[in-house]
């Protein structure tokens, strides 16, 4: 009797703990249900004729960075994918009323679109999971870091627009397989900066799209590009980099009202040359980078610098000439000029026919009379003077003539002065009008 008894009381205690195990959720019996026969490395359609439609948004977050030297573009976007899957279909009502879970991105099958001008891994974060509805429509909502090639054209810089292509497609299936489309409109996709971070160096000014079919290797594949337009805010660059320059420029400009007989002018120029080059340096980590062409900017760098040179060489010619006039005048004094022209008494004092250059002497004829000694010595006194008066007079003409000649060469220096710098403001002007028009282009909407 005792066995029996014991028998019924484990047959009891069996029963009980049985009823006291916990029941299995709704969430955990759909995904048990539904992942049961999966097979995520088969297309997810009944006919297999059909192609899947891959639903596509895109949405600009950022610009990160803009490498005009390597020609790569990095933006952090946030991106959409949508499509339906046949095989996860269930009935709400079956499971407590459950519309929608998330499954792990690594169990189901996920389209193989990929970005074609894609260059490197970005800082992305991991995003395991997707949504997916009762009907099948998945959702594969993330934000991505792309780094991609991009033709960046910095000429125009810091004015310069960037057109940087971004191209989703399926990397395998064609387009027979597996097609894109994009979730919303085309003007909605392109007028979209809600989330755009609008504080920084670049301005977001569209995101135009287009869908095409590209052909290779006789099969067609569907793809969808968004074009990112940006243009860059030029105010840093203007206030650091142009405006710097162009009061160099002025002061230079101002420097030709310096007298040009003095050394103050090419001192003060080479002060502003020597000035402009150290600039240079300075900035010279600020400029983009490119192994193609320079940007116009560098252009109007290396334009000034020749024009500051240019200005110092037509200062140099100008005191050149200027010195070139006043050496004979400066290196020869009165007493050389006079031991140069009229070192001897023999020298005769009359030009030519007995004349001399500026008064007439009358002699008068010799009186046949024998002078006695004390009036001899006198006429011979008188005679001396005379002769040093004359060429006294003789020297004094020439420095007139001298003089007269300097003051004319220093006018005729002081108006290729004035042509010069006439000549130089109109080059200059004509540089800065030309260099202002094509910003002005570029940087129009």
């Amino acid at each position: 009797m005792a066995p029996v008894i014991f028998l019924l009381f484990l047959l009891l205690s069996g029963s009980m703990s049985l009823d006291m195990k916990p029941k299995k959720s709704a969430l955990h019996q759909l995904t048990k249900s539904l992942l049961r026969n999966y097979r995520k490395g088969v297309r997810p359609v009944q006919n297999w004729t059909q192609s899947t439609m891959v639903y596509i948004d895109f949405i600009t977050q950022s610009i990160l960075e803009v490498d005009g030297k390597n020609q790569k573009m990095t933006l952090s976007v946030w991106y959409r994918q949508i499509w339906n899957d046949e095989f996860l279909v269930w009935d709400p009502a079956e499971f407590d009323g459950i519309n929608e879970i998330s499954l792990s991105f690594d169990v189901i099958w996920v389209p193989d679109i990929i970005i074609s001008e894609f260059v490197d891994v970005g800082s992305s974060p991991d995003m395991p999971y997707v949504y997916v509805n009762s009907s099948g429509m998945i959702k594969n909502y993330r934000p991505i870091q792309v780094v991609s090639a991009c033709s960046l054209e910095i000429y125009a810089f810091p004015f310069d627009r960037q057109n940087c292509p971004l191209t989703f497609r399926s990397w395998l299936h064609t387009v027979n397989e597996v097609n894109l489309t994009l979730w919303r409109s085309l003007e909605d996709v392109a007028n979209d900066k809600s989330t755009f971070m609008n504080e920084g160096e670049w301005e977001l000014i569209s995101v135009p799209s287009r869908y095409e079919q590209l052909h290779l290797d006789s099969r067609d594949y569907a793809q969808i590009q968004f074009n990112v337009v940006v243009r860059r805010r030029p105010l840093l660059y203007v206030v650091s980099l142009l405006i710097p320059s162009l009061f160099l420029m002025i002061v230079d400009v101002m420097s030709f009202y310096l007298p040009a007989n003095s050394g103050t002018r090419i001192t003060f120029k080479t002060s502003i040359l020597l000035g402009y080059t150290l600039f240079r340096v300075n900035i010279s980590n600020e400029l983009p980078a490119t192994a193609i062409k320079t940007p116009l900017i560098g252009v109007f760098f290396a334009v000034c610098m020749a024009l500051l040179v240019l200005s110092l060489a037509k200062s140099i010619l100008i005191v050149k000439l200027l010195y070139h006039s006043e050496k004979p005048v400066k290196d020869m004094s009165v007493s050389a000029c006079l031991l140069d022209k009229y070192g001897s008494y023999s020298q005769s004092i009359k030009d030519g026919g007995g004349q001399s250059r500026g008064y007439q002497f009358e002699v008068s004829p010799k009186v046949e009379m024998t002078p006695s000694s004390g009036e001899l010595s006198k006429n011979i006194l008188l005679e001396k003077i005379l002769r040093e008066i004359v060429a006294l007079k003789h020297y004094l003409e020439q420095i007139d003539d001298a003089g007269s000649m300097t003051v004319e060469w220093l006018a005729l220096c002081y108006k290729l002065d004035k042509f010069l710098f006439r000549l130089y403001l109109f080059i200059l002007a004509i540089y800065i009008s030309v260099l202002c028009s094509l910003w002005v282009i570029w940087s129009s909407p």
